[in-house]
């Protein structure tokens, strides 16, 4: 008998990079208007926010160039997992699924079917 093989079947992101971020930032927008999310949660992308606005930095631009982009991007990211990840998940998973459905009207209605396959031999010795 022979092994089954892992299907090697790639599932390329919708966008990419550009578009996750694009998205990220519509959820937190959403999540910020929502009533349902604490104040103090709220807080977090606001001082994320006012960090890259702010003169001062723990890595300084001019002195380490790289280090000094990367330290801000570094924030605005951990404010904004930090800020989800406080969130109640009932509701990031409402405006999740309400923003999945503005990109692809269609993706609402669709179900996920989770398969296998299997080759078939026609031919028998």
């Amino acid at each position: 008998m022979t092994e089954k093989k892992p299907s090697e079947i790639m599932v390329s992101q919708q966008g990419g990079v550009v578009r996750n971020v694009i998205n990220q930032l519509k959820l937190i927008f959403r999540l910020m208007g929502d009533k349902r999310v604490s104040v103090l949660a709220k807080a977090i992308p606001l001082g994320a926010f006012a960090y890259l606005l702010f003169p001062a930095d723990l890595a300084p631009n001019i002195a380490l160039p790289v280090i000094g982009v990367l330290d801000d991007a570094a924030i605005l990211w951990l404010g904004s997992y930090v800020f989800t990840e406080l969130c109640p998940p009932e509701v990031v998973a409402e405006h999740m699924k309400a923003l999945s459905a503005n990109i692809n009207p269609d993706a609402a209605k669709d179900d996920v079917v989770d398969a296998e396959t299997t080759e078939v031999n026609d031919k028998q010795p």
